[in-house]
Protein backbone atom coordinates (compact mmCIF):
# COMPACT_ATOMS: atom_id res chain seq x y z
CA UNK A 1 0.00 0.00 0.00
CA UNK A 2 2.79 2.48 0.83
CA UNK A 3 3.89 2.60 -3.15
CA UNK A 4 0.23 3.12 -4.36
CA UNK A 5 0.03 6.83 -5.86
CA UNK A 6 -1.72 9.41 -4.36
CA UNK A 7 -5.00 11.16 -6.09
CA UNK A 8 -4.91 14.24 -7.24
CA UNK A 9 -7.24 16.36 -5.37
CA UNK A 10 -7.85 20.12 -6.42
CA UNK A 11 -7.12 22.30 -3.88
CA UNK A 12 -8.44 25.70 -5.01
CA UNK A 13 -12.01 26.29 -3.50
CA UNK A 14 -14.37 28.17 -5.73
CA UNK A 15 -17.69 29.41 -5.11
CA UNK A 16 -20.62 31.00 -7.11
CA UNK A 17 -20.02 34.02 -5.61
CA UNK A 18 -18.57 35.64 -8.86
CA UNK A 19 -18.49 39.35 -8.98
CA UNK A 20 -22.19 41.03 -8.89
CA UNK A 21 -24.20 40.65 -11.87
CA UNK A 22 -22.08 38.31 -13.21
CA UNK A 23 -22.85 35.13 -15.25
CA UNK A 24 -24.78 37.07 -18.09
CA UNK A 25 -28.39 36.56 -16.89
CA UNK A 26 -30.56 36.45 -19.32
CA UNK A 27 -34.41 35.32 -21.13
CA UNK A 28 -34.86 32.41 -23.74
CA UNK A 29 -38.08 33.46 -24.84
CA UNK A 30 -40.31 31.30 -27.59
CA UNK A 31 -43.62 31.29 -29.03
CA UNK A 32 -44.49 29.21 -31.91
CA UNK A 33 -41.87 29.46 -34.77
CA UNK A 34 -40.76 32.79 -32.43
CA UNK A 35 -36.99 32.92 -30.19
CA UNK A 36 -34.83 35.28 -29.20
CA UNK A 37 -32.26 35.81 -25.90
CA UNK A 38 -33.34 39.01 -23.81
CA UNK A 39 -30.21 40.04 -21.65
CA UNK A 40 -31.31 41.45 -18.46
CA UNK A 41 -29.02 44.51 -17.75
CA UNK A 42 -30.96 46.44 -15.30
CA UNK A 43 -32.33 45.94 -12.10
CA UNK A 44 -35.45 45.54 -13.05
CA UNK A 45 -37.05 43.64 -15.92
CA UNK A 46 -40.56 44.40 -16.49
CA UNK A 47 -42.25 41.92 -18.91
CA UNK A 48 -45.47 42.97 -20.94
CA UNK A 49 -47.10 44.36 -23.76
CA UNK A 50 -47.20 47.68 -22.58
CA UNK A 51 -44.15 50.00 -24.89
CA UNK A 52 -42.44 51.35 -22.03
CA UNK A 53 -41.58 47.53 -21.08
CA UNK A 54 -37.92 46.75 -20.86
CA UNK A 55 -38.95 42.97 -22.81
CA UNK A 56 -42.26 43.95 -24.50
CA UNK A 57 -44.50 40.85 -25.75
CA UNK A 58 -47.53 40.45 -27.80
CA UNK A 59 -50.49 39.07 -26.09
CA UNK A 60 -49.61 39.46 -22.52
CA UNK A 61 -51.06 42.08 -19.67
CA UNK A 62 -49.67 45.47 -19.38
CA UNK A 63 -47.64 44.47 -16.92
CA UNK A 64 -47.27 40.86 -16.72
CA UNK A 65 -44.27 39.57 -14.77
CA UNK A 66 -41.55 41.51 -13.22
CA UNK A 67 -37.61 40.49 -12.52
CA UNK A 68 -35.77 42.41 -10.05
CA UNK A 69 -31.84 41.89 -9.55
CA UNK A 70 -31.93 42.16 -5.40
CA UNK A 71 -29.08 42.86 -2.38
CA UNK A 72 -28.70 39.54 -2.34
CA UNK A 73 -27.23 39.20 -6.20
CA UNK A 74 -30.48 37.17 -7.05
CA UNK A 75 -32.81 37.35 -9.58
CA UNK A 76 -36.39 37.67 -8.41
CA UNK A 77 -39.61 36.67 -10.59
CA UNK A 78 -43.47 37.86 -9.39
CA UNK A 79 -46.04 37.08 -12.06
CA UNK A 80 -48.15 39.71 -11.89
CA UNK A 81 -50.22 38.55 -14.51
CA UNK A 82 -51.73 35.02 -15.57
CA UNK A 83 -49.27 32.11 -16.15
CA UNK A 84 -47.88 29.20 -15.12
CA UNK A 85 -44.60 28.26 -14.10
CA UNK A 86 -42.26 25.42 -13.27
CA UNK A 87 -40.78 26.69 -10.04
CA UNK A 88 -40.40 25.28 -6.92
CA UNK A 89 -43.77 24.93 -5.66
CA UNK A 90 -43.57 27.03 -2.76
CA UNK A 91 -43.06 29.74 -4.84
CA UNK A 92 -45.13 29.58 -7.76
CA UNK A 93 -48.20 31.49 -6.64
CA UNK A 94 -48.96 34.78 -8.46
CA UNK A 95 -47.52 37.56 -6.93
CA UNK A 96 -45.60 36.20 -4.96
CA UNK A 97 -41.50 36.69 -5.23
CA UNK A 98 -39.68 33.63 -6.50
CA UNK A 99 -35.83 33.75 -6.95
CA UNK A 100 -34.81 32.28 -10.05
CA UNK A 101 -31.93 29.85 -10.83
CA UNK A 102 -30.86 28.52 -14.24
CA UNK A 103 -33.56 26.94 -15.91
CA UNK A 104 -35.86 27.71 -14.41
CA UNK A 105 -39.20 27.63 -17.16
CA UNK A 106 -42.39 30.00 -16.82
CA UNK A 107 -45.08 30.28 -19.01
CA UNK A 108 -46.38 34.02 -19.76
CA UNK A 109 -49.85 33.75 -21.71
CA UNK A 110 -48.62 32.33 -25.29
CA UNK A 111 -44.89 32.69 -24.06
CA UNK A 112 -42.32 30.14 -22.63
CA UNK A 113 -39.46 31.42 -20.43
CA UNK A 114 -36.14 30.17 -19.04
CA UNK A 115 -34.06 31.81 -17.32
CA UNK A 116 -30.58 31.20 -17.60
CA UNK A 117 -27.41 32.24 -15.72
CA UNK A 118 -23.66 31.18 -16.30
CA UNK A 119 -23.81 27.88 -13.34
CA UNK A 120 -20.19 30.20 -12.09
CA UNK A 121 -22.39 32.76 -10.91
CA UNK A 122 -26.28 31.41 -10.33
CA UNK A 123 -25.85 30.89 -6.16
CA UNK A 124 -27.65 28.26 -6.38
CA UNK A 125 -25.15 25.75 -7.07
CA UNK A 126 -22.04 25.42 -4.90
CA UNK A 127 -18.40 25.69 -5.67
CA UNK A 128 -18.81 25.90 -9.63
CA UNK A 129 -21.62 23.10 -9.91
CA UNK A 130 -21.31 19.35 -9.01
CA UNK A 131 -20.25 16.01 -9.05
CA UNK A 132 -22.35 13.18 -10.00
CA UNK A 133 -25.69 14.32 -10.07
CA UNK A 134 -28.61 15.54 -8.10
CA UNK A 135 -27.55 12.64 -5.34
CA UNK A 136 -24.25 14.35 -4.78
CA UNK A 137 -22.96 16.00 -1.85
CA UNK A 138 -23.79 19.69 -1.97
CA UNK A 139 -20.93 21.83 0.39
CA UNK A 140 -21.88 24.81 2.29
CA UNK A 141 -20.13 27.90 0.22
CA UNK A 142 -18.75 30.42 2.75
CA UNK A 143 -20.73 32.90 3.36
CA UNK A 144 -21.82 35.39 0.59
CA UNK A 145 -20.04 38.93 -0.07
CA UNK A 146 -21.60 42.16 0.70
CA UNK A 147 -23.27 42.76 -3.34
CA UNK A 148 -24.38 46.50 -1.95
CA UNK A 149 -21.11 48.67 -2.85
CA UNK A 150 -21.00 46.42 -6.14
CA UNK A 151 -24.57 47.38 -6.85
CA UNK A 152 -24.40 51.27 -6.21
CA UNK A 153 -21.36 50.95 -8.51
CA UNK A 154 -23.55 49.70 -11.74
Amino acid sequence: MADQPQKETNSRVTTTHAAWGAGNPRLLVSRDDQRFVFDIEGDETRIGSAADNELRLEDLDVLHARIQHDDRDEYVLTLLGSGESELPAESSDRGEPTVLRTGARFMLGPWTVVYQRDEYADHGRPYGGREGGEGDVQYTQPPRPDYRRERGAS
